[in-house]
């Protein structure tokens, strides 16, 4: 709502001879509003070298703070039903406490058997104090 209304200033405040700056504002703001930014935790709730699973609709999705950064993946391993937020985070590796695969939390990639189908990663972005995913 907060980027409909500056755009709306934006529109009425130029005249004709600034049409080219309207133009590019306006695909800047399109590009930002096409994002879906959901908010999943605040970053004080996630110390690092922590992890813990956030829900999003259906999604079940495992997040994790490494040295600082934060990295997002699917939560269900992808051998067998098991949450990997019950799992162990060792740097960017998450291990399955169900039959120990790892996994790379930054890329999704599968490290060890028995799982053999990388993770689904989703971008991940601060605002402010709030750890946002953008699901677009």
């Amino acid at each position: 709502m907060r980027v409909m209304t500056i755009w709306l200033n934006l529109v009425t405040n130029f005249d004709s001879a600034d049409c080219r700056a309207a133009a590019t504002c306006k695909a800047i703001i399109e590009h930002y509003m096409a994002e879906q930014l959901i908010r999943v935790a605040r970053i004080a709730e996630l110390p690092p070298g922590k992890m813990r699973r956030v829900d999003v609709g259906k999604l079940r999705i495992l997040l994790a703070n490494v040295d600082g950064q934060f990295y997002a993946t699917d939560d269900t391993c992808s051998h067998e039903d098991a949450s990997l937020s019950t799992g162990f985070l060792k740097g960017e590796w998450v291990k399955c406490p169900l039959h120990g695969s790892r996994f790379n939390v930054r890329t999704g990639e599968v490290a060890d058997e028995p799982a053999e189908v990388n993770l689904r990663t989703y971008d991940v972005r601060i605002d402010g104090n709030d750890i946002c995913l953008n699901l677009a």
